[in-house]
């Protein structure tokens, strides 16, 4: 249980010092500027997609832990294993795209005109490609929030986080295909965005007091 209350602060953790290196998790990006900063400084680029990468590993570390935690959920267990598995395996192969950006940046002061223009379209795109893989990796991510929430509220191990996770996993999820459908439109994505860090933050908090309370 403390394992689980672990890797969720940890996906956490990542995912923010991820940012700090100047990795964006999903939102508009101008490929200009994301190029200038990665020619200006390649080391910082190369630690954020490491990071990244790190929190990708961990969200498929996550989804066995709670599975052989909650294994009397088998179904439930399944279900989040293969979405929340799949999720991180879509954000993975991505960053073989992403990782292009550095190639790109490397040939961005070398050339002008034309050709600059054409290395900011390449790097729109990767851009562009890595929000939309984002995009449908988060549709997993909400239906394994869903069934393991289901979990929490029937085991009876955090009923009222379990219920609490639950409606922001629905409304992120609702909010998400939303979004892709109309990129305009993202208040409901990240009001259900913000109440599922809070869930995150607070159940990974609670398990690892739960399994000092109760080993």
């Amino acid at each position: 249980m403390g394992l689980s209350g672990f890797f969720f602060l940890f996906i956490i953790i990542t995912n923010i010092t991820s940012g700090k290196f100047g990795y964006k998790t999903f939102g508009d990006v101008d490929p200009d500027a994301q190029l200038q900063m990665i020619k200006k400084d390649p080391k910082k680029f190369k630690i954020s997609v490491v990071l990244i990468l790190i929190e990708h590993l961990s969200i498929i570390c996550l989804a066995v832990v709670l599975f052989i935690t909650f294994s009397s959920y088998l179904i439930f267990g399944i279900i989040w294993c293969i979405s929340r598995i799949g999720e991180a395996l879509i954000q993975i192969y991505d960053k073989k795209n992403y990782w292009g950006l550095l190639n790109l940046a490397n040939q961005y002061f070398d050339n002008s005109g034309a050709k600059r223009d054409a290395l900011i379209n390449s790097g729109r795109n990767i851009l562009k490609t890595k929000d939309i893989r984002f995009g449908f990796a988060q549709i997993l991510f909400s239906v394994g929030t869903i069934a393991y929430t289901i979990v929490f509220i029937s085991s009876g191990v955090a009923p009222i986080l379990g219920w609490f996770g639950l409606i922001a996993g629905i409304l992120y999820g609702i909010g998400n295909t939303i979004f892709l459908l109309k990129p305009n439109f993202k208040i409901l994505w990240n009001i259900g965005g913000l109440l599922i860090l809070l869930f995150e933050l607070v159940l990974g908090g609670w398990l690892l007091v739960y399994s000092v309370i109760i080993p």
